[in-house]
């Protein structure tokens, strides 16, 4: 395998399970050093883990400590699904969504911006969602904050160019249980199956190299299989 990213040095959040750990596995196979950050730092071959909150402002300083003088790409991947019914699910839970969400990503990028404008040609890439365009009932909490990671996409673009571009992952229906699926499950993408974390670590990958994606900055990538695109009407 090509070694893309040999000498970068890439940091990943949330990158224990699923999306997250297909990502820092991608970029450590490209030959980058990979620091992962999780509240659960399960260990992940070729990746230096780190337990960090990233909703606490301590412990995302504390995490950077380790990178080093430059860090080439920041995937802000950290994140936590929690719905409930609108009128009774306590507040609280929509403040921990939020905190974790979107606080983190923004506390990462903040405190992570110095050595990513050292790097140079450097890059942020936020895991969003598809449903910071579109929502089942009672999400309000996930929606927000994922709509709200796209806000913070484009501005942090905007204050840290052209150093550092910044682009966010939209990601439909990723299977991250291994479990079966029914053919149906597949057959409702206009792609043909459902995602896998590692078409997110292929977007992230392409987003990561300016040699490829050098022009792109402030915008958000749907990789979803087509869903957002299909009209659906009741027959």
């Amino acid at each position: 395998m090509e070694k893309t990213f040999a000498g970068k040095v890439v940091a990943v959040t949330g990158a224990a399970r699923g999306i997250g750990r297909a990502i820092a596995l991608a970029f450590a196979r490209r030959g980058a050093r990979v620091l992962g950050a999780d509240i659960d730092p399960l260990p992940v071959e070729g990746v230096e883990m780190h337990r960090c909150d990233v909703a606490q402002e301590e412990d995302v300083r504390r995490f950077l400590e380790h990178v080093g003088p430059a860090l080439h790409v920041l995937v802000n991947n950290a994140g936590i699904s929690q719905f409930g019914d609108l009128e009774s699910t306590p507040v609280a839970l929509f403040d921990r969504v939020i905190a974790v969400n979107l606080r983190g990503t923004y506390l990462m990028s903040r405190f992570a911006a110095p050595l990513l404008r050292a790097a140079g040609q450097a890059a942020i890439i936020n895991i969003a969602s598809t449903r910071a365009l579109q929502s089942e009932p009672n999400t309000e909490a996930y929606s927000a904050s994922k709509g709200g990671i796209l806000a913070l996409t484009h501005a942090l673009a905007m204050t840290l160019g052209p150093a550092v571009r910044v682009n966010a992952i939209l990601p439909g229906w990723i299977d991250v249980t291994g479990e079966e699926l029914r053919p149906e499950d597949h057959a409702q993408h206009p792609a043909g199956r459902v995602g896998r974390p590692e078409d997110i670590a292929a977007a992230a990958l392409f987003l990561a190299d300016p040699d490829q994606s050098g022009f792109i900055t402030g915008q958000q990538l749907v990789v979803d299989g087509g869903m957002t695109r299909k009209m659906i009407y009741v027959e």
